[in-house]
């Protein structure tokens, strides 16, 4: 099981979330975590879990929106043997496999009418029933759910069942954006830098100060995910021998070195083939979708292009959109 990351902002930007954390955590109470996506929803959930009496437990993640339809139901509740073609024997779900522990729910928002029934026992009850299963199974099991969507939108919608929302919104935490807690950009960048550094073998490097400027005037859209994957280009470009931001966030004239001797001037302006810089812009909005492409909250909408449009330049490119909405199963 991996790792809890580092919390940067546990006492500057997140600080007053952590401490709704800390009171909730001692309750058996769902909690509902509403934040943008890559805004750091399963650090929080993680950190729910180890001060919960269910610490001891599992902690599994499902993306909900990851999941297919149609298997939906069988993922996360189980199912029989012989429920349904394919089913050779019986399988527990993610909410079997939790017990004892906590489940983050991540992206409720994407859930079937019909897991949404599921999901309704489980919470008032403490019981589910398999696919193609008679008997109700107890779980004990600390539910944590997220979404990036407006949840009071989709009840009125009538995309999400009113009853189910005020059982799971019992006690909402909302995550800020990055953008709305600058004073945490810069160590988060430094710890990031460091980790980067770590892992591809390079010399360290340190922010400079133009570099924390270029990271602060940003808005970050993916949030934290984006700003790591950011600092990860930074550190592979400078290969060791400092950061270059400003190539890592897209920026067209950043100057680069030039080592061919006889030289004129010793650094010529850098720019990028216009694929290159497109393929870049259209992988991001991809990450701050979470992979989606159509709908009010895919990477269609976010770059205002037709998504037939979108997915023919994404194969012209090569940009595989899957990897992104499985990336995100944050």
């Amino acid at each position: 099981m991996a790792q809890p990351e580092r919390v940067i902002g546990r006492e500057s930007g997140l600080k007053t979330v952590f401490e709704r954390a800390r009171v909730v955590a001692r309750s058996n109470a769902p909690v509902l975590l509403l934040g943008e996506t890559g805004a750091g929803k399963e650090v929080v959930a993680r950190a729910i879990h180890e001060k919960s009496s269910h610490r001891g437990g599992p902690f599994w993640r499902v993306n909900s929106g990851a999941l297919p339809p149609e298997l939906m139901d069988s993922e996360l509740f189980g199912h029989e043997k012989g429920a349904f073609t394919g089913a050779t024997s019986s399988r527990k779900g993610w909410f079997e496999q939790a017990h004892t522990g906590t489940l983050f729910l991540d992206e409720v928002g994407e859930l079937t009418p019909a897991a949404q029934v599921r999901l309704l026992r489980v919470v008032q009850d403490g019981e589910l029933q398999r696919v193609g299963g008679e008997q109700p199974i107890k779980v004990d099991v600390r539910i944590v759910a997220a979404t990036h969507q407006d949840l009071p939108t989709l009840v009125a919608a009538h995309r999400f069942r009113e009853d189910l929302y005020y059982r799971l919104a019992v006690f909402p935490i909302v995550i800020p954006p990055l953008r709305d807690r600058v004073q945490d950009i810069e160590p988060m960048a430094e710890y990031f830098a460091a980790r980067a550094a770590q892992r591809f073998g390079l010399r360290p490097s340190r922010l400079t100060m133009h570099d924390a400027d270029l990271l602060r005037g940003y808005a970050w859209p993916g949030n934290v995910r984006e700003l790591a994957a950011v600092i990860d280009r930074a550190v592979l470009l400078g290969e060791g021998a400092g950061l270059q931001i400003g190539i890592a966030l897209g920026k067209p004239a950043t100057l680069e070195p030039i080592h061919s001797e006889g030289a004129a001037s010793p650094y010529k302006p850098l720019i990028e083939p216009l694929d290159t810089v497109m393929k870049r812009h259209i992988e991001r909005a991809l990450a701050a979708c979470g992979g989606r492409v159509d709908g009010p909250h895919g990477a269609a909408r976010l770059l205002r292009i037709n998504g037939h449009t979108l997915r023919a330049r994404m194969r012209k490119l090569g940009i595989n959109w899957a990897a992104f909405r499985a990336a995100s199963a944050g």
